[in-house]
């Protein structure tokens, strides 16, 4: 297996181009306001409690994982030739996972964090700590990377119809 041809979501040029510009109105807009909200909390001295922890790293993986797919969606919407390579399909296919289980990952801790916060509130400094919750995401990032393995093997396993393989749908 070398390549993949996408077929795309549409075939009409109008509509791809439509495409190309609510993806991008949707894609950049994103990537600034998770800019700024980590640039806020890294700076900011007042955002240092677990809670503003927790949502740095969440506006951090977001980004990330909507450049494994959006970028490559734009290129395709506006070119010709939709091709991806074999390689770069499997990177894909493991930065979507790991990105993907990462925010889910961050988003329990932060249900964790709340959950301290509510019920806890006496005690919540000193259960949420900063040792506490970096010892939190590490494992969330190792899950991660082990999850999207799995799943980059799993897909190391298939095999496919020739060198070239159409695909109905959108990398």
């Amino acid at each position: 297996m070398k390549e993949f041809i996408l077929l795309g979501l549409t075939q009409d040029v109008l509509k791809e181009k439509i495409v190309f510009a609510v993806f991008l109105f949707l894609y950049l807009p994103t990537l600034l306001a998770n800019l700024l909200i980590v640039m806020t909390i890294r700076y900011s001295r007042m955002l240092g409690s677990p809670m503003y922890f927790f949502l740095f790293y969440l506006s951090s993986t977001d980004p990330c994982s909507s450049t494994t797919t959006a970028p490559k969606l734009l290129i395709d919407s506006v070119s010709e030739k939709k091709i991806i390579s074999y390689d770069k399909c499997l990177t894909q296919i493991f930065a979507v996972h790991f990105f993907g289980c990462m925010e889910i990952l961050v988003l329990m801790l932060r249900s964790f964090d709340c959950y301290v916060a509510t019920c806890k509130p006496l005690q919540y400094s000193t259960i949420m700590s900063q040792h506490v919750c970096g010892a939190l995401a590490k494992p969330a990032g190792l899950g991660s990377c082990i999850h999207s393995l799995v799943q980059s093997l799993l897909v190391l396993k298939l095999t496919f119809c020739g060198p070239q393989c159409y695909l109905p749908i959108f990398l």
